[in-house]
């Protein structure tokens, strides 16, 4: 047994039913632990789910700013950072879940950690639109309602994408950049030739098997 064993357990329970409707024991049974065991892992049940969501974010920033990493021309990271936030959520569905719902389970103390981890990664789209914006790649009327419509668009993948469903992950992520060019009135002729996918990391705490219909 190993903390990812752990953490795998808890956001199997965590995305199927909630943080708060979910015990210390279901949490020992899950993983195959009793609850004396379970502590040796994590303090008390919110540890845990910080652990997964500290993980899931820190991961999230690091994938992102690796996709901005391969150009300076906003129209180009762009591509790279929605394809990547999308790539991550299809990859890590139910962490990514946990992550995204389940802040307000967590104490003031903790919430304000997680959020700043949460700014830091929205922070990477708020850069790529104010400097495309400046230098004329893009165009909206509200660029906080055109980055928040991008986000969560990527977000919502983990409620639907299946990895043995119609698309690819490869053409889910090409028409999420189509759709972001739409938005932003970018020219999508700007991408011709340019690599801007890559393999999207997965996280310790994304169960391997996952039970589909159960939680749809």
């Amino acid at each position: 047994m190993n903390i990812a064993k752990v953490q795998q357990a808890a956001v199997l329970l965590f995305a199927r039913q909630g943080f708060a409707a979910t015990g210390i024991r279901e949490l020992g049974a899950a993983a195959g632990i009793n609850s004396a065991t379970l502590y040796h892992y994590a303090g008390s049940k919110e540890e845990l789910l910080v652990q997964v969501m500290r993980t899931c974010l820190e991961a999230m920033i690091n994938s992102g700013a690796s996709a901005l990493r391969i150009s300076a021309e906003p129209t180009i990271q762009l591509a790279a950072l929605v394809s990547s936030h999308v790539g991550f959520t299809a990859t890590n569905p139910l962490t990514a879940r946990v992550a995204e719902y389940e802040m307000r389970a967590l104490s003031p103390v903790n919430t304000t950690a997680m959020q700043k981890l949460r700014d830091d990664y929205e922070s990477l789209f708020a850069q790529v639109l104010e400097r495309g914006m400046r230098v004329g790649d893009f165009s909206t009327e509200d660029t906080t309602m055109a980055r928040l419509a991008l986000m969560e668009m990527g977000t919502g993948v983990a409620h639907w994408y299946r990895p043995d469903g119609r698309l690819a992950l490869a053409e889910v992520q090409h028409n999420f950049v189509a759709m972001a060019f739409k938005i932003l009135s970018a020219k999508r002729s700007l991408l011709e030739g340019i690599d801007y996918i890559h393999p999207p990391p997965v996280v310790a705490s994304e169960p391997i098997s996952i039970p589909w219909p159960t939680l749809a």
